[in-house]
């Protein structure tokens, strides 16, 4: 399978006042043609940094202050400005947190679709609209002549996503960012939302980045997922690793915080203790000590170093270095959670 993405490591601050921000702290990660990846994190771990550094969409006061990204053999971090806008919406394209604050409200659906067309395609504006209602059409939104022709206010959250969806497919991309494509949705319209990313990455061999904290969305979509804590992968593998068999201490409280639906003890969830760690001050060792149960004095003093468990499946953790092989508390058992893993048979 031929990469498309690399990222080698990738470190990135934001130069505040008050200090420098390490967002991104040394991160690598490599996505295939065809392959969807899941980034799974807690708000502040540095998902989406990640994500727009691969677009070029970081903004003063951050910087990349090392590493770098490659997309298709191209140094992504070389480009010019004018080589960085064809990249952006030609071959990456990115559907962002809240589709109402991120179309133009003073503009009509069709305008907005078309300009985007019409920026990376020799179509004039009425091959540019007929193309538009085609895209309308293919995202599942209901009389498309009708809804080309309305203001974003005039539709629902679920249909706004799929605007963005249709604005972001209109140059047939290479990769797809996501990020977080649920957020602010109920949970029918979710499920149709991540079907029809599903069933358009299928359609278009596109490769899929998706950002979220909501791990039933990856289980349901990913092969490969990242967890990010403080700005580093603290964990990496397939999805079958990452929820049958988590290494990393945070990865496996993430998972304890998913309700079980057949937990008949009615017992109270389990959330992480503490808050996530002061990214201005980043402590020694390992930056998920503070919050974890069985944190060793090493955790405080060292980095813990990268242990591979298979050829595609990593953690960083002193605890995984110390127990290489997994006691039989360790292999968890997903039966009753309210999600299903990609491929599975139902």
């Amino acid at each position: 399978m031929a990469r498309l993405l690399e990222i080698k490591n990738e470190h990135l601050s934001f130069f505040t006042p008050a200090g420098e921000v390490k967002a991104i702290n040394d991160v690598s990660l490599t996505v295939n043609d065809g392959e969807i990846l899941g980034i799974v994190g807690e708000s502040g771990s540095g998902k989406s940094v990640t994500a727009y550094s691969v677009i070029g969409l970081i903004q003063s006061p951050g910087r990349i202050t090392g590493g770098n990204v490659v997309f298709q053999g191209r140094e992504v971090n070389e480009l010019s400005e004018k080589e960085m806008r064809k990249l952006r919406g030609n071959e990456i394209s990115m559907i962002f947190q809240d589709p109402m604050t991120s179309l133009n409200p003073v503009y009509t659906i069709g305008n907005q679709i078309c300009e985007v067309i019409m920026l990376h395609t020799d179509r004039k504006k009425s091959e540019a609209t007929e193309y538009a209602i085609e895209l309308l059409h293919e995202v599942g939104i209901s009389e498309p002549h009708k809804r080309i022709k309305q203001y974003p206010h005039e539709l629902s959250g679920g249909m706004r996503q799929r605007v963005m969806i249709a604005i972001a497919l209109a140059c047939e991309p290479k990769l797809l960012i996501a990020d977080e494509p649920t957020t602010a949705l109920d949970v029918t319209i979710q499920a149709q939302i991540l079907e029809l990313m599903l069933t358009l990455q299928k359609k278009h061999e596109m490769s899929i980045i998706i950002i979220t904290h909501d791990l039933g969305v990856v289980a349901s979509m990913c092969e490969m997922i990242a967890v990010m804590y403080a700005g580093q992968i603290v964990e990496y593998g397939t999805a079958r690793d990452i929820f049958y068999h988590p290494m990393h201490e945070y990865t496996k409280g993430l998972l304890n915080s998913i309700p079980r639906l057949n937990d008949k003890t009615h017992s109270r969830l389990a959330p992480i203790p503490g808050v996530p760690v002061d990214m201005l001050n980043i402590p020694k060792g390992c930056p998920f000590a503070a919050r974890c149960d069985n944190c060793m004095k090493i955790c405080l003093k060292e980095v813990p170093p990268v242990i591979h468990r298979g050829e595609e499946h990593y953690a960083t953790c002193w605890l995984v270095n110390k127990r290489v092989q997994f006691e039989e508390k360790d292999v968890w058992d997903l039966d009753g959670y309210n999600i299903k893993l990609c491929g599975e048979v139902d």
